[in-house]
This record gives structure tokens, C-alpha cells and sequence, in this order.
């Protein structure tokens, strides 16, 4: 089976690509879903997020403060760290067990990561698919959709690899700025390209 790694800078429209995908009945393993299912209550990862940061990042029915959270390790580059160190092995893990468990006929399949080149997960995929989009089409989608300011959107790309980075080291790459337009035929192409390198 052929391991399609989805990466792209924030607000590049990763999910927009992934969904596509889908349409295609493509299997799609998404970090971020991951991210979020393993921090919710009794999960593992809340468990390891509290006993690092501390009840402060608790609403009071006990349910992560996404807010408060995101608060903390974007202004303390060692918070962001802590938080690394403690939720990404068991993401990756997770997306370990989603492969695994995948039926042995599929031809391909997504494997979406953001931070792919930041944690160095080349490896556990066969191709690179980069979403990219200009600058200006991605500070207004993250205002849009986040409600954060361009100091805020700075600091999170700052904590990224560029654009460009992401760029050359890609073996696909899909412009998704607000002219490009046609995604859907540009992910149907991808899609029989994958297919024919599959079963090759």
C-alpha cells in the first residue's frame, strides 16, 4: 500500500484537500483528528497534558481549555516543547495502529500530518503531498476561521518549517490560494496518479 504523506502550512486547506480525497473513498489518517480524540476526558493524552501544565488548562467540567492551552506554549517556546514531548508519540502511535488496521487491498492511502518535516516523519510515508497557498490567502483564512491576530498567526508559522522548505521537499504539490481554483480536478489527477503508481 502506498503512503501518501499530506502536509501544508496552516490555513493552507489540508482538510479541504483530505476531504477531497475522500470523495474518492481514499482512507484518510488525520494527526489532527488523532490530536483531538486523544485529548478529550479520560483519554490518555489529557491524562499526560494535566500532569504536565496542571489543572489550569481544565474547563471545570474537565474538558481541555483549548484557549488556555494554546495560550501557554505559544508564548514559552519549552510549554510547546513539554506539549510535544508528551502528545506526539502517542499520535504517532495512533496513526501506527489506524495503518495496521487498514484493509491489505487498498491501493493508497492519506496519511495527513501538519508538522510531517518538523518531526522529521518522512520516513513512515512512500510520497510528500504539499498544499500550499500565498501568504495573503493564508493569514485571511486563519483570521477567519481562528479569530487570531497576524501577531498570533506570526508566532504559530514561526514554530513551522517555510513554505519554501516544504516546497522543495515535496514529490507533489497542490496550490490551493484563493485564485487557483479547479482543487477538485488537481486532487482527481493526483488520485489516478497515485492509482497508477500503486500498482505499478
Amino acid at each position: 500500500m502506498l503512503k501518501i504523506g499530506l502536509t501544508g502550512g496552516i490555513g493552507c486547506g489540508k482538510s479541504t484537500v483530505s476531504d477531497l480525497f475522500k470523495q474518492f473513498n481514499v482512507p484518510v489518517i488525520d494527526a489532527d483528528v488523532i490530536a483531538h480524540e486523544i485529548v478529550k476526558p479520560h483519554q490518555k493524552g489529557l491524562t499526560a497534558i494535566v500532569a504536565t501544565f496542571g489543572e489550569s488548562v481544565l474547563f471545570s467540567s474537565g474538558e481541555l481549555n483549548r484557549c488556555a492551552l494554546k495560550a501557554r506554549i505559544f508564548s514559552d517556546e519549552s510549554a510547546r516543547k513539554q506539549l510535544e514531548s508528551v502528545l506526539h508519540p502517542l499520535i504517532f502511535d495512533e496513526i501506527a495502529a489506524q495503518l495496521c488496521s487498514l484493509p491489505k487491498n487498498v491501493p493508497y492511502c492519506i496519511v495527513s500530518i501538519p508538522l510531517l518535516f518538523e518531526t522529521q516523519s518522512q520516513r513512515l510515508v512512500d510520497r510528500i503531498l504539499v498544499v500550499d497557498c500565498d501568504k495573503k490567502t493564508q493569514y485571511e483564512r486563519v483570521q477567519k476561521r481562528d479569530n487570531l491576530s497576524i501577531a498570533s498567526i506570526d508566532r504559530i508559522l514561526a514554530t513551522q518549517v517555510s513554505a519554501e522548505f516544504r516546497r522543495n521537499n515535496a514529490n507533489d504539490l497542490v496550490d490551493n490560494s484563493a485564485s487557483s481554483g479547479l482543487l477538485a480536478q488537481k486532487v482527481k489527477k493526483l488520485h489516478n496518479f497515485y492509482l497508477s503508481v500503486s500498482f505499478s
